[in-house]
């Protein structure tokens, strides 16, 4: 999958014209650092030096969960899945990250989730669009097959605390830059107060998720995800279980013809 974030995904401020009108007022930025862009970064998002500390996944990647792999393995090896869940009974169809949680990508998540900086949803939406890239969805794509987005729900008490839910956001990027290739639709919803999955371990994870979504009541949502193929979206891919569990909600209650988890990083 490319670094570049406007080949897919074109994130446009208008037209050319109007781009060099505006960009004589108000001289464009990098959406991560605030450096000058130059006239030659196009329609880029982040300068040189920024671009050099995101790390996109490439293939090969674990054919279910989408996990790195740290060595290197065959081509054919490299469609099977790994030891990381092989023994894992996960719902969805398989996951695809964008970038590897570490360096620029993590700290930019961190900032947009939690140092109020909404306005780095667009960069962030512009990487996540790069799952598009991935072999099966690429083809899923260029066939004309339709998507409903998903995103992962926060519980009511965090989406006080926060004010909005990061996989909502990104959702609407993705439906702003591909117009009439996605539906929206808040088919999920997160029945009780989890806490912070980071602090615990996989199997302490999976237990502490269990019954904590369920399929929103509306008839009219339920009849939109029923033989529907769902990308499920949100942030950060860890372990899968929560993108499983929402998974699991989505096929068993809501009759999802498929389930696709996309995220910005995995972990």
């Amino acid at each position: 999958m490319s670094s570049g974030l406007s080949s897919r995904f074109p994130f446009r401020l208008g037209s050319r014209f109007a781009e060099g009108l505006l960009g004589l007022v108000y001289p464009r930025n990098c959406d991560a650092c605030e450096a000058p862009l130059d006239e030659s970064a196009g329609r880029e998002l982040l300068c040189e030096p920024c671009r050099k500390r995101l790390h996109p996944i490439y293939p090969p990647f674990c054919q279910v969960c989408g996990q790195t792999y740290e060595a290197e393995v065959s081509a054919a090896a490299a469609k099977f899945r790994c030891a990381n869940c092989a023994d894992l009974d996960l719902a969805f169809d398989f996951a695809v990250g964008a970038c590897r949680n570490e360096g620029l990508a993590r700290e930019l998540i961190h900032r947009f989730k939690y140092g109020k900086q909404h306005h780095l949803c667009r960069l962030l939406g512009g990487l996540l669009g790069q799952v598009f890239e991935e072999e099966r969805l690429e083809a899923s794509l260029e066939s004309g097959e339709r998507w409903t987005l998903v995103p992962v729900p926060l519980h009511r008490k965090r989406l006080r605390e926060r004010g909005f839910n990061q996989a909502e956001e990104l959702c609407r990027v993705l439906r702003r830059a591909r117009p009439g290739a996605f539906d929206l639709s808040n088919a999920l919803r997160r029945t009780r107060y989890t806490g912070r999955q980071a602090v615990l371990d996989r199997e302490d994870r999976l237990t502490n998720l269990k019954d904590a979504f369920a399929l929103a009541g509306s008839r009219r949502i339920r009849a939109g995800i029923a033989g529907r193929s769902v990308l499920l979206v949100d942030d950060v891919l860890t372990t899968g279980a929560t993108a499983s569990e929402c998974a699991r909600v989505l096929v068993e209650d809501g009759d999802a013809a498929k389930v696709v988890v996309i995220t910005v990083v995995r972990g």
